[in-house]
């Protein structure tokens, strides 16, 4: 099943109500072009989700980790890497196996890693204000 909004970028909290109305998993892929809001859409949801975390891209580091209430969110960057070994080489598998968030930009980089249950939220860049995004729930 799909479910798509249209937001502006000043109105970002309606997404993240959206979004976590209607995902079924702590898993989100979020897809899009560079500058599509990817991180930004992260960073508003992890506040939501109650932490005081700074939320940045681990475009370089792979990973950040956030306190969120009594639990931890993970946010993957996969942009940079070259292959899936890279991945694996920090243990990615230890990480999905967690009672944990999971939000993974550049997904596509890694196809044979992704776990069975996520949710996918796809951007799509209308103009420089606004964006649709859909959410597939994979099932």
């Amino acid at each position: 099943m799909v479910r798509k909004i249209k937001y502006k970028l000043e109105n970002i909290e309606l997404a993240v109500n959206f979004i976590l109305s209607n995902i079924n998993t702590r898993f989100l892929l979020f897809n899009g072009t560079m500058g599509s809001g990817k991180t930004t859409l992260i960073k508003a949801i992890v506040s939501k989700l109650g932490s005081t975390d700074s939320v940045s891209s681990p475009t370089f580091s792979l990973v950040n980790e956030y306190k969120i209430n009594n639990s931890i969110a993970y946010h993957f960057d996969f942009y940079r890497i070259e292959n899936e070994t890279e991945v694996l080489d920090i243990g990615i598998e230890d990480y999905f196996l967690k009672d944990s968030w999971c939000f993974m930009e550049w997904s596509e980089k890694i196809p044979n890693l992704i776990p069975d249950n996520v949710n996918y939220i796809n951007f799509k860049v209308l103009d420089d204000d606004n964006r649709t995004i859909e959410i597939d729930l994979n099932e």
